[in-house]
């Protein structure tokens, strides 16, 4: 790497740091420092100082143009020197472009994480001392639209997710002049790895087999594969679509959501050891002692008719709720519920509680995109999660 020497003008130092605050200094510094590089920098280019006659010299100075660089103290002016040919150019703003490059994904990154466009601005303006727009932190979160779109378009058929999870949540988008209710359907998988993953969201209107329909259909289109298994909560409309898409496909219903439902229907009195003999049915570690506590918990209640609709809910989804004991012991924990999609939506939940409106759907799919994206690949640097079968 070439290597420079040069001396620095102390005197002009000297004033910036006993007239000037600090971040005058500090640019003041930045700027003496810069200027001076790229001098020698020329002189090293031309093989020759400064009115020096030599037979090595390979062109001529011819001045300087003024150029305003804003770095992470701020905007500063330099002056940057140039040759007769025009063929040379100081290697100072490739170097530190990174230093560009670093503000604007800082900036893009606490979007992501959920700080508002306006506090965005407000952090980088006390960290530069320049101020920047809503519209520009808004137009450099664009860049991440083709990012996200090729993630989200990425290709399924390179593996065998044995597993599937779905889900929707609710978001408000302007449209039309109106705010309206858009639902984000989001699927995670377990693949032959061991590993989570996140294979699939998309923004639609509300929760419908229609529209989950078309979801499940996009996701075979990038080479998705029937699973042995998909875990979801009870909507009629997912239930439908699972069944038309995933030929050959068992449906898990989360048992969570399960006992939920049936606790619901539960007076709100004197039901500790009811709920209690409940949560024994699911938490069995074989299918045939889950079936008797079932029938105990039956042979129990059945006389209460203040528990009757809740034994109702309980005889027609048991069964839909216990597929999971068909697969390897190992993966039970992980396959009967939705709970990891739940947390999923809750951290895409956080972020989006700081928007509160979105603009319009491509804003809201940019953002959860991202979000998305970025806890992929936390989940991505982690082990897999469940040992193999001894």
């Amino acid at each position: 790497m070439t290597q420079f020497q040069f001396n620095l003008n102390m005197e002009l130092l000297k004033d910036s740091v006993m007239n000037s605050n600090i971040d005058a200094v500090v640019k003041s510094t930045i700027v003496l420092v810069l200027n001076e590089y790229m001098e020698k920098e020329r002189d090293d280019y031309l093989k020759a100082e400064a009115y020096e006659r030599t037979d090595s010299r390979q062109d001529y100075r011819n001045g300087y143009y003024p150029r305003d660089w804003t770095v992470s103290v701020g905007k500063i002016k330099l002056k940057v020197p140039r040759t007769r040919s025009g063929d040379f150019s100081p290697s100072v703003f490739e170097r530190y472009s990174r230093v560009d490059q670093a503000l604007v994904l800082s900036m893009l990154e606490m979007v992501i994480n959920g700080v508002s466009t306006r506090k965005v601005t407000q952090i980088v303006e006390q960290l530069c001392g320049e101020q920047v727009s809503k519209s520009f932190v808004s137009s450099l979160t664009e860049k991440l639209d083709p990012i996200v779109k090729q993630w989200a378009n990425r290709p399924l058929n390179m593996k065998y997710y044995p597993y599937i999870f779905a889900d929707a949540m609710y978001i408000k988008v302007r449209e039309h002049n109106k705010v309206v209710s858009k639902a984000v359907y989001i699927a995670t998988a377990i693949n032959q790895e061991q590993k989570r993953e996140i294979i699939g969201f998309k923004i639609d209107h509300e929760e419908s087999y229609e529209a989950w329909q078309d979801f499940f259909k996009e996701l075979k289109s990038r080479g998705l594969q029937s699973p042995k298994l998909v875990i979801s909560d009870a909507h009629k409309g997912l239930k439908k679509a699972i069944e038309r898409e995933f030929i050959g496909t068992s449906w898990q219903r989360c048992t969570v959501h399960f006992k939920r439902n049936i606790i619901d229907k539960l007076p709100k009195k004197g039901m500790g050891q009811v709920t209690q003999d409940l949560k024994r049915i699911f938490d069995a570690v074989r299918v045939e002692d889950a079936r008797l506590f079932r029938d105990e918990f039956f042979n129990t209640y059945e006389d209460n008719p203040k528990l009757e609709k809740a034994l109702k809910i309980l005889d027609e989804g048991f069964e839909d709720a216990i597929q999971y004991y068909d697969q390897p012991v190992q993966y039970h924990t992980f396959i009967q519920t939705t709970n990891y999609l739940e947390r999923l939506n809750q951290e895409v939940r956080r972020r989006e509680k700081v928007i509160r409106v979105f603009p319009n759907n491509q804003s809201a799919f940019r953002l959860i995109g991202a979000v998305l994206m970025n806890l992929e690949e936390l989940q991505a640097r982690k082990r897999r999660f469940i040992r193999k079968e001894e």
